[in-house]
């Protein structure tokens, strides 16, 4: 598409302006080093062409955009009567953080893999034999799905998560008393932490969205995932993946998406585009301004909502 460069930088354009409007993640101390006027855009097509906009040179730690590749990982390895048993399908409406319905709501478990108690509970079911082994195959298979060898865990970022990370070891505690957790809780959460602090950059979240776009087949035309797999994924990207902002998204963008904390937004449009978004400049609901600002525009621009 021959405009497609110039919409993207239109798109920045209307975002920049907001970016004060927002703040860092700064209960992650690692992610306050971030620069909080960074924003960049990437859109890859089905006929390969990448196209970019912006800082798409940035590296920034994929924080909850890891959630989707997991579960995805999970149910290579899992049925979904295993998966499902550890985590519901339905949106919370609480925080991304919030452990308040493992309390309230019996029996116990994390509404679902999108949330910070969902996604502990996926990472706590990954097969290996230790730490390490399944430290290498959420690694390679990150690598996979966005074609990139080079994709490796930011090790400060990783580091300050585990040293204030006291809310999601909470929630790992409770997860162990309800017994979704199986495994060592600590060993689980070094694993969800070291997923968290994958770096990444627009163009590789854009390859990612990709291959879910095309039902499991990535960048370099591998099949990674079967088509019933990546449908599950962007079901749940389309109805919990913007956190408890998720139905004005869909309203509002109308395109399966996850966002992170660390400012990235993985988009994608079914059998058109996979997307990738940076901006660490967040709103209240842990959403990155310039992310939502420039996907809005696009999807308005483009007609990319599936609704």
């Amino acid at each position: 598409m021959s405009n497609l460069n110039d919409i993207l930088n239109q798109a920045i354009q209307i975002a920049k302006p907001n970016l004060s409007k927002g703040k860092l993640a700064d209960y992650i101390p690692e992610l306050t080093k971030s620069n909080p006027q960074n924003i960049g855009i990437c859109i890859v097509d089905l006929e390969k062409n990448i196209y970019e906009a912006g800082d798409s040179n940035v590296k920034f730690t994929i924080q909850s955009v890891s959630k989707p590749i997991m579960l995805a990982l999970a149910l290579l390895e899992y049925d979904e009567e295993k998966i499902f048993s550890k985590v519901g399908k339905e949106p919370s409406g609480d925080p991304f953080n919030s452990y308040m319905k493992l309390e309230i709501v019996k029996p116990s478990k994390p509404y679902n893999p999108f949330i910070n108690a969902g996604a502990i509970a996926i990472a706590s079911i990954i097969k290996g034999e230790n730490l390490q082994e399944k430290e290498n195959k959420i690694l390679d298979f990150f690598r996979k799905m966005a074609c990139n060898p080079d994709i490796s865990i930011n090790d400060s970022v990783y580091k300050s998560e585990k040293e204030t990370g006291h809310r999601n070891r909470a929630i790992g505690h409770i997860l162990k008393n309800e017994g979704i957790i199986e495994g060592d809780v600590e060993e689980t959460l070094d694993l969800y932490f070291k997923q968290c602090s994958i770096e990444v950059t627009v163009k590789d979240l854009a390859l990612m969205g990709l291959c879910l776009a095309q039902n499991g087949i990535n960048y370099n035309g591998e099949r990674i995932l079967d088509e019933k797999i990546s449908k599950i994924v962007k079901a749940f990207m389309f109805t919990c993946g913007m956190y408890d902002e998720s139905g004005e998204y869909a309203i509002n963008v109308g395109i399966p998406s996850k966002s992170g904390v660390g400012g990235g937004i993985m988009a994608s449009v079914p059998f058109k585009y996979g997307i990738g978004t940076y901006s660490p400049s967040l709103d209240c609901k842990g959403n990155s301004i310039g992310g939502l600002d420039m996907l809005k525009f696009i999807s308005e621009k483009l007609n990319l909502s599936i609704l």
